[in-house]
C-alpha cells in the first residue's frame, strides 16, 4: 500500500480555543519556508520527518467549537496524529503564570489563543536553529530553503502546492562542504550540523528528559550553545522557560517593553526571574506584539559566503 496516499484523520477538542497561526508561527522559517505553509483558507500545512518516516499534516481550527481538525499522510502520519495535542500546544501548562504587570496582562489577553507547541522532533528544530547562528534571519532562511529544495524530498499526500520534507540526518552528514557553501552556510555552522546529525538519535532521546538534562546533552555537541539549545527546547520540547540568551534582539526588546530601555542579557535574566518557569512565554508574548527597541544605524545586509 502506498502510505503516502492514505489519509489519516483526528479531531481534537481543547479546553480553550487555540490560535493555530500564532502557536505554530515559531516553527515557520520565513515566508518562503518550504516545509511550512499557511493557505488563504486558514489551514496550516507542515511536512516533517518523524521516527516512522516523512509525514504531511494539514491543520484547521474551529474556534467556536474549540476544535482542531487534522489530516495527515505518509509513513509518519499515525505518529504525528498521536502527538497532535502537544504539537498544537494543547498540552502547554499555564499554571503558575501570573503576568504581574499591566502590559503583560494585556498581551496575555490579546494572545490568549497562543500556546507553546511541542513537536517532539529535535533535528526538525535544530538544523534551522544552527543555520540562524550569527547571521540575519534572511540569510538563514535562504540557506534553509536551498538545502531543503536540493536535498529534501517532496511531502507525501495530495498537497495542492509544492511542499517539502527536510533532509534526513544521514543526508546532512554526507553533504560535501561545497554543498553547504553553495547554500551560503559557512564552515562553523555546516560542521555543527554534521556533528549533530551524527548523534541525531541521541539528541532525539532528549524529548523524554528533564530540561536540565536536555540542555546538557544538546550542548555536548560542539557548535550548539545556550542560544541554539534554547531555540530547540522551545519548539521540540515545548519548554515555556527556555530563554534565548545571546539573541541579537530579544534582550533589547524585553528591556524596552518592561523598562523603556535596552537590556543586555544579564539585565534581561534578572528582570525575567519573577516569571521563572514561564520566561520564554514572556519573551514570546512581547515578540508576538511586535514590541521592540528603536533601531539605529543602517540595517545589516549579511555576508555572501558564496563569493568567498
Amino acid at each position: 500500500m502506498d502510505t503516502g496516499s492514505v489519509q489519516n484523520n483526528r479531531s481534537l477538542v481543547t479546553d480553550e480555543p487555540i490560535d493555530l497561526a500564532a502557536t505554530l508561527a515559531s516553527l515557520r522559517r520565513g515566508s518562503g519556508d518550504p516545509v511550512h505553509r499557511r493557505t488563504p483558507d486558514g489551514a496550516i500545512w507542515r511536512a516533517v520527518r518523524t521516527p516512522d518516516g516523512p509525514a504531511t499534516i494539514r491543520l484547521t481550527a474551529r474556534p467556536a467549537e474549540r476544535r482542531i481538525e487534522a489530516a495527515a499522510w505518509g509513513p509518519g502520519a499515525a505518529w504525528l496524529l498521536e502527538r497532535l495535542p502537544a504539537f498544537v500546544g494543547a498540552e502547554d501548562d499555564l499554571s503558575g503564570f501570573d503576568p504581574g504587570n499591566v502590559l503583560l496582562a494585556r498581551l496575555a489577553k490579546r494572545f490568549k489563543g497562543w500556546r507553546v507547541p511541542r513537536t517532539g522532533l529535535v533535528m526538525d528544530a535544530l538544523v534551522p536553529a544552527i543555520l540562524e547562528q550569527k547571521v540575519t534571519g534572511k540569510e538563514a532562511w535562504r540557506s534553509w530553503r536551498e538545502l531543503v529544495w536540493r536535498f529534501g524530498e517532496r511531502a507525501p499526500g495530495p498537497v495542492p502546492f509544492k511542499l517539502w520534507v527536510a533532509p534526513a540526518p544521514r543526508t546532512f552528514q554526507k553533504l560535501a562542504s561545497w554543498d553547504y557553501h553553495l547554500a551560503g552556510v559557512g564552515p562553523e555552522r555546516s560542521q555543527a550540523i554534521v556533528r549533530a546529525a551524527r548523534v541525531a538519535d541521541r539528541l532525539e532521546e532528549t524529548i523524554t528528559m528533564e530540561p536540565a538534562a536536555v540542555e546538557q546533552r544538546l550542548r555536548t555537541v560542539p557548535g550548539i550553545g545556550v542560544w541554539t539549545a534554547a531555540e530547540v527546547r522551545q519548539r521540540a520540547h515545548g519548554d515555556a522557560d527556555a530563554v534565548s540568551v545571546g539573541d541579537f534582539h530579544i534582550a533589547k526588546n524585553v528591556g524596552w517593553a518592561l523598562a523603556g530601555r535596552r537590556f543586555d542579557d544579564a539585565e534581561m535574566l534578572t528582570a525575567l526571574e519573577q516569571w521563572r518557569g514561564h520566561r520564554y512565554r514572556v519573551t514570546r508574548l512581547i515578540e508576538l506584539a511586535g514590541i521592540g527597541a528603536p533601531r539605529h544605524g543602517p540595517r545589516y545586509e549579511g555576508r555572501n559566503y558564496r563569493s568567498i
